[in-house]
């Protein structure tokens, strides 16, 4: 059992960095950043929701008490990853995403003082810039996060869409393509998240921060959750998404350690 655990550590450390000892390993605050999935759970207003079936619930003939149910849903909705295949032909599917690269140092850009003047802002490379300029470089090979604020409006389709109307209505913030760009090429960035609907903002139309991130085979997370409780820097991300073979994307379970 000892061993089971010490190899545990081993891999933990060798994906995040542990300077402390191997037995405080795992001291510190687990941190859910994924919303439940349920009839609820908000997709794109063009798309199918979630739906789940009982199959079977209560008890059985023999005594004992038995649940099982299924589920459909569309692979983009609730909290969920863009696999770079969703925006680009050849690139990989959630299958073929290395573990890699979807755990490891997480940082946490929060620039919703702008988007809550603004709906349709696009994150610009002076968004990152001055970031750094109080917290330091983001680590090479790292994952960056986005702070809207727009999580507080889960739950609430029209806030968090902009509307319940047709696609070409939707109002919210995204990551600008050049942005994008620059976290590709100057920070190699293995992954991004945003606490909105998607990476890219409401209104475009080409979709450009998609195409620039999948086509380098940079994931992105969408409608993540509990942000605003995650520090600046030093956390640790684990995002696991179901692993539906040949998939554009999936639900995402993700996850964030904060060592003490």
């Amino acid at each position: 059992m000892k061993i089971k655990y010490l190899s545990i550590v081993a891999l933990f450390c060798m994906a995040f960095g542990c300077s402390q000892k191997r037995e405080n390993a795992f001291s510190g605050e687990w941190m859910d950043l994924s919303y439940d999935f349920s009839e609820q759970t908000i997709y794109w207003v063009e798309s199918d929701g979630f739906k789940k079936e009982t199959v079977a619930e209560g008890q059985s003939e023999k005594g004992f008490y038995y649940s099982a149910y299924k589920f459909c849903t569309p692979e983009h909705g609730g909290t969920h990853l863009d696999a770079p295949r969703h925006f680009a032909d050849g690139r990989q599917t959630v299958d073929e995403i290395p573990l890699t690269n979807l755990i490891g140092a997480a940082v946490k850009i929060d620039v919703s003082a702008k988007t809550s003047a603004n709906r349709d802002y696009q994150i610009s490379v002076e968004d990152i810039t001055a970031w750094e300029i109080n917290h330091g470089a983001i680590p090479e090979a790292g994952i960056v996060l986005f702070q809207t604020g727009y999580g507080k409006f889960w739950g609430d389709r029209r806030q968090y869409m902009g509307t319940d109307g047709t696609a070409d209505q939707k109002h919210f913030p995204g990551l600008g393509k050049e942005a994008a760009q620059w976290l590709i090429a100057n920070r190699k960035v293995k992954a991004v998240g945003i606490d909105t609907a998607s990476i890219d903002f409401g209104q475009s139309q080409t979709f450009d921060t998609h195409v620039a991130l999948m086509t380098q085979n940079v994931s992105a997370f969408e409608n993540v959750a509990n942000l605003e409780k995650l520090p600046a820097k030093g956390a640790n991300v684990v995002a696991l998404p179901m692993k539906i073979k040949g998939g554009s994307g999936a639900p995402l379970r993700i996850v964030a350690f904060i060592p003490n």
